[in-house]
């Protein structure tokens, strides 16, 4: 063994290239670039293998982004400590303004011995794929808005206008079949635009079917038949909010889960004076924008409608009891802030925050963890959120 048992190990990565620098414990321990390597698997074991071989323990570190969690489950496998780092908390000096691969790795390594680097939750294989399948079907959501806005968009040049409200659905389909358009040009981009249309809708049902099918044999399905009997939440949404959230067993409380998704107020306060603004927008935007969707249906008052009885029915009865104390408890919420002339988004946000904290009751009671009466379930009514 080395002078040192205990080495940190900071990895700067790229797509080709993995820059490596070294810190040695202890406050004036040395810090010094080692170089880089090839991404490949072989590279990373002789790397490790040769750091070993001197230092009895060996932390490893790198940030989160599109080279994915491989290199971790890689350390993790030989027998070393490693985390991935959340690159929007990484301490950055004011004035610094020279970022290369060598002292982003340097960096890394410093400040990993310092303890000042955040881990983010790393998911497992098969946590991995249900997260990538249900951004796919994000993704393809996404671009079937936009061919329908390009439809929409092109009628409205020519003086088209659908008269009736709801688009997108059979009669509207009907109406779109029969119009004529003068100039061919223009017909050729209409149907074109309408092909794409149809063929993406078709790319949504696909993904849509395998989400439904792949459920079943994911280890978080319980808790996503749990989730569908609240109002608001289907089987698409309880699936991105599980498969973005993770393992809520983390969370000791509903308040870290809310303010993990950002749904809890900013604020800048000085001595005396408080100064709360807007939600933070912290943490994975997915999962909030899935739960403030959700949270548009507790406008109208408690009630479970006949789509959503069997899903009731599906989930245990200490789950029911928690979904039906959300809908009184949220309706009246709504409701109670909607009078105070809250704009609706204001009022949205709040309760998508206290709808957290109902998703947070809901997983421990399937975990058979008791929950607190007064917090566990839910937000008190006192707590402000998005400036309510």
């Amino acid at each position: 063994m080395g002078q040192h048992s205990e080495l940190f190990v900071g990895i700067d990565t790229s797509k080709l290239k993995n820059a490596v620098a070294l810190a040695e414990v202890g406050r004036d321990g040395e810090v010094r670039y080692l170089g880089e390597i090839d991404t490949t698997a072989a590279a990373t074991r002789k790397l490790v293998a040769k750091l070993a071989a001197k230092h009895s323990r060996l932390t490893f570190c790198y940030e989160a982004g599109p080279t994915g969690y491989g290199l971790y489950r890689l350390i993790k496998s030989l027998g070393h400590d490693c985390i991935v780092v959340a690159p929007s908390l990484i301490p950055k000096r004011s004035g610094d303004h020279v970022k290369t691969n060598r002292r982003d790795a340097s960096n890394l390594a410093r400040l990993l011995r310092a303890g000042e680097l955040t881990a983010v939750w790393v998911p497992d294989e098969r946590h991995e794929a249900m997260r990538t399948l249900s951004r796919a079907r994000e993704a393809a959501v996404d671009d079937l808005k936009s061919k329908r806005q390009q439809i929409s968009a092109l009628l409205l040049t020519l003086g088209l206008h659908y008269p009736g409200l709801k688009t997108w659905g059979k009669a509207h389909r009907n109406w779109l079949r029969i119009q004529k358009i003068g100039q061919r040009e223009q017909r050729v981009v209409f149907e074109e635009l309408m092909i794409a249309e149809r063929q993406v809708q078709d790319r949504v049902d696909r993904l849509g079917a395998a989400i439904c099918a792949a459920v079943p044999e994911w280890s978080l399905a319980p808790i996503v038949t749990a989730l569908q009997a609240m109002r608001g939440v289907d089987l698409v949404a309880a699936v991105v909010i599980m498969a973005e959230i993770g393992d809520l067993s983390r969370f000791a409380s509903p308040r870290e889960l809310m303010a993990y998704l950002g749904l809890v107020p900013s604020e800048r306060s000085t001595g005396d004076t408080v100064k709360r603004g807007g939600i933070t927008k912290a943490g994975n935007r997915r999962a909030r924008r899935v739960l403030v969707e959700s949270s548009w249906s507790y406008r109208h008052p408690p009630r479970i409608g006949k789509e959503k009885l069997a899903k009731v029915a599906a989930a245990p009865e200490v789950v029911r009891e928690i979904t039906w104390k959300a809908q009184t408890r949220l309706c009246g919420r709504f409701r109670a802030l909607t009078r105070k002339n809250k704009r609706p988004t204001i009022v949205v946000t709040a309760i998508a925050r206290e709808l957290c904290g109902f998703i947070w009751a809901i997983d421990r009671a399937m975990r058979g963890v008791p929950a607190a009466a007064a917090r566990g379930n839910g937000a008190p009514a006192r707590d402000r959120a998005a400036g309510t």
